[in-house]
């Protein structure tokens, strides 16, 4: 960066240019926000959840605006692993992106068929995420049991390349979680996916979101606190564990807050949805930022407010 602040991290053996990726679900399958921003400049693109096979998502309405964020049901819609690397991820390549995979399943096997799909995927794919804790669709949360959360960690070897367990703030105790995910191979915690909220229009006295139950994910700003808490918790209970933090990042301050706490880098998601633009801002800003404040490399960061 023009700063002249070394913005180089790592997150386990995955080494990134800058801490600043985009967050999973937010940003499409490929590279539909290269209009908006030089994505080979972000640390990494993480793509929406893929499961094995083309998944058709929830009804609408997806998403509602609410105080402090947004709640979604999108419900993981996707082309499937196969698809994806043949229709979308060339874009992401000629964009000159690094790449994250993140992937689903509704059982163990399916995330051992979705992750082993990824085996044959370019060297720009350097992670996958795999992504246990959706609460968008009517399955089994495996991260809300460390035996679940385990079981498919283990099973997902087969995708031969780095795996990152995102886990949910919707768990009593996410250390004993997070320590399943890292026991079983995880490499790195991305923390953390969406809460479970609510929302019911009062005049019509029906549920805003569409599918079943009327619940979905609650991101944005309310989720950051409890974001920084999670990473906070984990980080003290795994030093040495590589972390990556998101929820409700819209701005360099609130990235920083989460890597003191913690992580190794950040990733912006709902921000986008007001301004697609925002994974590209943040970055610059957190260049400014470590620069006005005489921190000449991102990594002295890391962790910082642990003592």
């Amino acid at each position: 960066m023009s700063s002249g602040v070394d913005l180089r991290t790592t997150v386990g053996s995955v080494q990134l240019a800058n801490p600043v990726m985009t967050a999973s679900g937010t940003g499409g399958h490929g590279a539909e926000l290269d209009a908006y921003m030089a994505l080979a400049s972000l640390g990494a693109v993480v793509v929406k959840s893929l499961s094995a096979g083309p998944w058709p998502g929830n009804p609408a309405p997806r998403i509602v605006a609410v105080p402090g964020g947004m709640l979604n049901s999108v419900g993981l819609q996707g082309p499937g692993v196969e698809a994806w690397l043949e229709d979308e991820l060339p874009a992401l390549l000629a964009a000159g992106a690094t790449v994250v995979a993140s992937i689903w399943g509704s059982s163990v096997d399916d995330y051992a068929e979705a992750a082993a799909m990824l085996a044959a995927a370019p060297p720009a794919v350097v992670a996958v995420e795999v992504n246990l804790s959706c609460p968008n669709v009517h399955r089994e949360m495996f991260a809300h049991s460390p035996v679940a959360t385990a079981d498919v960690m283990d099973a997902t070897a087969a995708a031969g390349r780095p795996r990152w367990a995102k886990l949910s703030p919707n768990v009593t105790d996410i250390v004993e979680i997070a320590g399943a995910a890292l026991s079983a191979g995880a490499d790195a915690l991305t923390l953390v996916n969406t809460l479970r909220g609510m929302a019911i229009d009062p005049e019509t006295r029906r549920r805003r979101l569409g599918v079943a139950g009327g619940g979905g994910g609650l991101s944005g700003p309310a989720l950051h606190p409890v974001a920084v808490r999670a990473v906070a918790e984990c980080r003290a209970a795994f030093p040495d564990a590589p972390i990556v933090g998101v929820g409700g990042v819209a701005t360099a301050t609130h990235a920083v807050e989460l890597v003191l706490a913690g992580a190794c880098a950040v990733q912006v998601g709902t921000a986008t949805f007001a301004d697609p633009r925002a994974p590209a801002r943040v970055l610059g800003e957190l260049a400014t930022w470590c620069a006005q404040h005489d921190v000449p490399r991102f990594a002295d960061l890391i962790g910082a407010a642990h003592p």
